[in-house]
């Protein structure tokens, strides 16, 4: 078994901060690779104040390490430096010569002035990836606006399907926008590194926010492109198939996913409705999706007599869609996430326990497992190791074999 990652070898500069760059940098570094976070002296990234809660000590009072900060900066080594300076700036170009990567977030142009922009270092790094994120990309009339996930969401047109028919749009109350927006220049880093691996030559990659929202609009998306018609707000209905949403029971709520009608019949069946299952209105997915609104409040009144968990066994039991609707304590004290390893502790020297529990990373991998390497790092802490280990060294990326 590989123990240190399929990435081990690849070497990340990381300029990001807040969520979609550190997100996809923690992703690429749990894979193995050895990401370098270059921070801002005495403030580092923005999030590490985004709080509370913060870690505590050994007396429990706060430190300067947020959660926030702690979900999406593991696996990586900090290294505090002044990029506006020229000797920052020129510290930079130095470690890019032991780089294969580099990931920043500025707004557009916004390294240019320090002289690290792609194009000032595409020359001198033939074979350097370098992928910007922003909020609209680097081209466009609204290019020179901030990215925030909030206004991606906003603008990218998820908020306008999500929460209540009657209530105001409603965000995904994560920064979807940013993971996402960080898986994308993941897949795409590990896309272009195949390319220079295969033909010697690096690429500037150009990932916006707004534009990964809009990819992730899929069916409601392509529904409208199809159709001309603008979806509405169902909740937690869905656009296309019924019944297939949150109901309440007598002890609390369910949720029912029937995907097709054969379950339909065996859900109906169940809540001792079969009347519901043969009626011509609803024998079929188009047929229910048609007369929605005369279905679901008689499906409702009848599952509001029944228990939740007895609902929910007699549905597993029945092979029909459906579950809990977990609190956060439920989701990390349940077995399924013990054994999925979804949650995981890493030493800390801040921490007064000594440890910083984290969510795991959900890739699972037969040979090149995913690994644990570093705790999220405290700002600077890794600034003279890593300047002792590169700088005034020979580059070690310059004569990397090319595939032929």
């Amino acid at each position: 078994m590989h123990t240190q990652g399929p990435l081990a070898g690849v070497r990340i500069l990381d300029l990001s901060r807040i969520l979609a760059g550190p997100s996809c940098t923690q992703l690429l570094g749990d894979l193995g690779a050895d990401v370098i976070k270059i921070e801002k002296p005495g403030a580092g990234d923005d999030t590490r104040a985004w709080g509370p809660p913060f870690v505590e000590d050994e007396s429990g009072n706060a430190t300067g390490e947020s959660a926030y900060y702690l979900c999406a900066n593991r696996n990586k080594r900090s290294v505090a430096l002044d990029i506006a300076t020229p000797e920052g700036a020129d510290t930079v170009r130095e470690l890019l010569a032991h780089c294969d990567v580099l990931v920043e977030n500025f707004k557009v142009g916004g390294l240019k002035k320090y002289g690290l922009s792609y194009d000032d270092l595409k020359d001198q790094f033939p074979r350097l990836v370098y992928c910007s994120i922003t909020g609209f990309g680097q081209t466009g009339p609204n290019s020179d606006k901030p990215g925030y996930d909030l206004l991606a969401q906003g603008y990218g047109g998820i908020m306008s399907l999500t929460g209540p028919a009657d209530g105001e749009p409603t965000k995904v109350a994560v920064g979807i926008a940013d993971v996402m927006t960080g898986m994308y220049a993941a897949t795409a880093i590990l896309a272009a590194l195949r390319h220079s691996e295969m033909s010697g030559e690096g690429q500037h990659i150009d990932i916006a926010l707004v534009d990964a929202q809009i990819s992730w609009l899929i069916n409601e998306g392509t529904n409208y492109l199809l159709s001309a018609k603008l979806p509405v707000r169902r909740g937690n209905q869905h656009p296309n198939i019924v019944p297939y949403q949150v109901f309440e029971t007598s002890d609390g709520h369910v949720i029912v996913a029937v995907g097709n009608d054969s379950q339909y019949r065996r859900f109906c069946d169940l809540i001792e409705a079969p009347e519901l299952g043969h009626d011509e209105r609803f024998a079929t997915n188009a047929a229910r999706l048609k007369n929605r609104e005369t279905l679901i409040p008689m499906i409702a009144e009848k599952l509001r007599l029944l228990a939740r968990n007895s609902l929910i066994a007699g549905m597993e039991a029945n092979s029909i869609p459906g579950g809990p609707i977990n609190t956060l304590r439920d989701v990390f004290n349940s077995d399924q996430v013990a054994a999925r390893d979804m949650k995981i502790s890493m030493p800390h020297p801040l921490a007064g326990g000594g440890v910083v529990d984290l969510i795991g990373n959900p890739i699972k991998m037969s040979k090149t497992p995913v690994t644990y390497r570093r705790p999220p790092p405290v700002c600077g802490a890794d600034t003279k190791a890593v300047l002792d280990e590169f700088l005034n060294q020979p580059a070690d990326r310059k004569h990397r074999p090319v595939a032929s």
